[in-house]
């Protein structure tokens, strides 16, 4: 199977995970999980996920990857694969590194069965997403092995669950 990856996320009660191209909520303590976890490592992601980064920039301190079908497609600061194989080939390249699907909806999708391990930020609201994570609560593949005890951010609150497959 390859090098197993991780996911991580911030999701709501629905398993939203965006709304035009933005995150449903800003919360720093999860920004700065984030961060904690993926920096140093590899990152991978899809185009629009990319595009959505601050001045669309790689993030610092990680290697990019980019999943793009376009095969036109390239940046200057981030590795562009154009197949889930291709990705999956290039991840082996560093082996001392844990590789963290970080996005969209279709790229989540698509790395899941790659992955044996997922980071969510549970917000406990229902917000309007046109994007979302599989949900993993009904795959019997997976099952919570850790849980934070539930944060407040002004009147949000979250938690942080790790998943894991069985």
């Amino acid at each position: 199977m390859g090098k197993p990856m991780k996911l991580i996320a911030s999701i709501d009660n629905q398993w939203g995970i965006g709304k035009n191209g933005k995150l449903l909520v800003n919360i720093p303590e999860d920004m700065q999980f984030f961060r904690q976890e993926t920096y140093g490592n590899v990152v991978v992601m899809g185009r629009k996920t990319y595009e959505s980064l601050p001045y669309s920039v790689s993030l610092d301190g990680r290697v990019n990857i980019v999943l793009s079908e376009n095969k036109a497609f390239t940046l200057r600061d981030a590795i562009v694969c154009h197949s889930v194989d291709e990705v999956l080939a290039k991840v082996e390249e560093f082996p001392d590194k844990d590789v963290y699907v970080i996005g969209g909806e279709s790229i989540y999708t698509q790395f899941l069965p790659y992955c044996n391990e997922a980071h969510l930020t549970r917000v406990d609201y229902e917000y309007d997403a046109d994007v979302h994570f599989p949900d993993l609560d009904i795959d019997n593949n997976w099952e919570i092995t850790a849980e934070s005890d539930e944060k407040t951010y002004f009147d949000i609150i979250y938690k942080f669950v790790k998943y894991e497959r069985k």
